[in-house]
C-alpha cells in the first residue's frame, strides 16, 4: 500500500547547469521539489513514477540518460548501477532520474502515459498501483499564465491551476478525477493524466504540504500526500 505520494513538476529548470543564469527564479521551484523528494525517500528507497509523453504507454527502468538534449550533459540514472544507456530519456524519466539521486532512493520505475489518456483510463492505473511503497506524480500545469506564457496568455489558466492547487493541497482526489482533460490540453497543462492517476490511487488521503509557483508563465505544482 502507498504510504505517500509526491507530486512535482519536470521543468528543465530544476537542474542548476541548465539555468546559470536564472537562479534566482528557478531556486524557489527546485527547492519545493528536492523537499517533496526527500520525503518520499524517507518514506521509501525505492519509487515508482509516472510522467506523462507521447511515447507512453510505456516503463522505464534501470536506465541511465542525460540533459543533453537540453543543452548541458548532466547525466542520470533511474536506479543505482544502471548500465543501460538511453539517450532518448523523456524529460519526465530524467528529471525523475535527477530527483532520485538527490534525495538518495535506490530506484525508481517511470510509468509513461500519454497526454490524452482519458480521466477513467488515468484512475485505473492509479489503482493498479496501489501496492507500491512510494508515488512519484510528474507534471506541470498550464503554461499560458502572464505576459510570460510560452503559448499566448488565456484567463482560464489562473482559475484552472488554482483548482488543481485547492484540489491537491486539500487531497481531494475527486476533484482532480473531474478535470477536463480538453480544457488542460488547450491551457498546456500537460500534468493532468499524471494527476488523475494520483486520483485513481486508493486511501484516506491528508496533505502534508504543497505549494504553487508560476515563475516564468507555467504553473508548478508541489504536494505531499501521506496517507
Amino acid at each position: 500500500m502507498i504510504s505517500r505520494l509526491a507530486v512535482v513538476p519536470h521543468p528543465p529548470l530544476l537542474v542548476p547547469e541548465l539555468v546559470t543564469g536564472a537562479g534566482s527564479d528557478t531556486e524557489p521551484v527546485r527547492s519545493a521539489c528536492l523537499a517533496a523528494a526527500r520525503d518520499l525517500a524517507a518514506c521509501s528507497a525505492e519509487w515508482v513514477a509516472v510522467g506523462v509523453d507521447p511515447s507512453g504507454p510505456r516503463v522505464v527502468e534501470d536506465a541511465a540518460g542525460t540533459f543533453r538534449g537540453f543543452g548541458v550533459d548532466v547525466p542520470v540514472s533511474l536506479s543505482e548501477g544502471a548500465t543501460t544507456a538511453d539517450d532518448e530519456l523523456p524529460l519526465p524519466a530524467l528529471v525523475a532520474a535527477w530527483l532520485r539521486e538527490r534525495a538518495g532512493a535506490r530506484s525508481v520505475r517511470v510509468h509513461l502515459v500519454p497526454p490524452d489518456l482519458p480521466a477513467a483510463d488515468c484512475v485505473a492505473l492509479g489503482e493498479r498501483l496501489a501496492g507500491v511503497p512510494a508515488l512519484l506524480v510528474l507534471g506541470d500545469g498550464s503554461h499560458r499564465h502572464g505576459e510570460q506564457a510560452v503559448g499566448r496568455p488565456d484567463e482560464r489558466a489562473g482559475p484552472f491551476d488554482e483548482g488543481v492547487r485547492a484540489a491537491l493541497a486539500a487531497a481531494d482526489r475527486d476533484a482532480l478525477r473531474v478535470l477536463d482533460p480538453a480544457l488542460a490540453a488547450e491551457l498546456g497543462a500537460s500534468g493532468r493524466a499524471a494527476w488523475q492517476v494520483a486520483a485513481g490511487v486508493p486511501g484516506a488521503w491528508r496533505c502534508a504540504r504543497s505549494s504553487f509557483l508560476a515563475p516564468f508563465g507555467v504553473g508548478y505544482h508541489v504536494a505531499v500526500w501521506e496517507a
